[in-house]
């Protein structure tokens, strides 16, 4: 939802004569794993007037092939961190059959002039990821290209990963993936569409939004959430789901009902952000336990904002 300073590029990208410091990986989620890499990326980009770079990918189809952030996320995120540029490459049929010393010398050595190289230590490339991070330093020696291998970051003896991410969010453990995160909230961007606009007839107006095609759905249920919208912060109470009591859906829905605002959103543009799982999505059986269930779970939300120090 940041003015994006990243220039991204598909597939082709310009050669830059200065070279480049580049960061090898998937990048999902972008934990505190990966900002390490891509930290030192940058930091040794500035030291030596390289362009820093992430090299990220589309089309990855590891597990059931939905992704933690959308690319449009990715770019938000990667500006924060002050990279210069990203290179997104179709994970395609043609690129996994790719050897990993023609990754290596095509790609990362003539297209990306790359001067200096960073990866995660358990980072895979070449057609059977058959190369791994000795492979890598063994080609960068032979190219006099710095490759630097960063040891994973660990949480309470585990491994920060984005396989622990995924596993967290499916149990609605919000408060865990943002710790993974340095703090960073999950959440879902986009329009705020119309739905049936039952909510409104509850006296809870909502707004809605579609979980984008190829992201990952958390845990069904009710959040507290916080809502970026341009430059407002607002805070609510967000449903995961179906909505049961109220229509036969097909597709998830992130439906929030935001504190203290009263105004016609459809077509905004919004970011929200889930910080506490407060119960699982539950079909009520009648229109008057959901909206007594909706009280309580705003007095709820509003204990949790308060007691955490987010609102005074």
């Amino acid at each position: 939802m940041t003015e994006k300073t990243v220039r991204i590029h598909l597939d082709n990208i310009p050669f830059h004569a200065q070279g480049r410091a580049v960061a090898l990986g998937f990048f999902d989620g972008i934990h505190a794993g990966h900002e390490e890499i891509i930290k030192r990326m940058s930091k040794t980009a500035r030291m030596n007037g390289l362009v820093s770079c992430v090299q990220t990918f589309t089309g990855f189809t590891k597990g059931d092939g939905r992704c933690l952030t959308t690319l449009d996320e990715r770019l938000d995120i990667l500006t924060e961190l002050g990279v210069d540029e990203m290179l997104v490459i179709d994970f395609s049929e043609k690129f996994r059959n790719t050897p990993a010393e023609d990754f290596f010398n095509n790609t990362l050595r003539f297209v990306l002039n790359a001067r200096a190289l960073f990866a995660g230590d358990d980072y895979r490339f070449g057609a059977g990821a058959s190369g791994d991070s000795e492979l890598l330093k063994s080609l960068g020696r032979e190219a006099s290209i710095r490759v630097d291998i960063v040891r994973a970051k660990l949480m309470e003896g585990r491994r920060i990963s984005s396989t622990w991410m995924k596993e967290a969010l499916g149990e609605g453990d919000v408060t865990t993936v943002s710790s993974l995160c340095n703090g960073r909230a999950f959440g879902y961007e986009g329009k705020v569409v119309k739905g049936k606009q039952a909510g409104r007839g509850f006296g809870f107006p909502t707004a809605n939004l579609t979980i984008p095609e190829g992201k990952i759905t958390v845990r069904r249920g009710v959040y507290v959430s916080r809502v970026i919208m341009g430059k407002r912060i607002l805070y609510g109470v967000t449903n995961i789901g179906l909505r049961p009591t109220v229509e036969d859906a097909v597709n998830d829905l992130a439906e929030t009902f935001i504190f203290d605002l009263d105004e016609d959103i459809y077509g905004a543009k919004i970011r929200v952000e889930l910080l506490q799982f407060l119960r699982p999505e539950k079909c009520f059986g009648s229109a008057s336990e959901l909206k007594e269930a909706v009280e309580y779970n705003k007095k709820q939300a509003m204990e949790y904002l308060v007691k955490s120090g987010i609102i005074g």
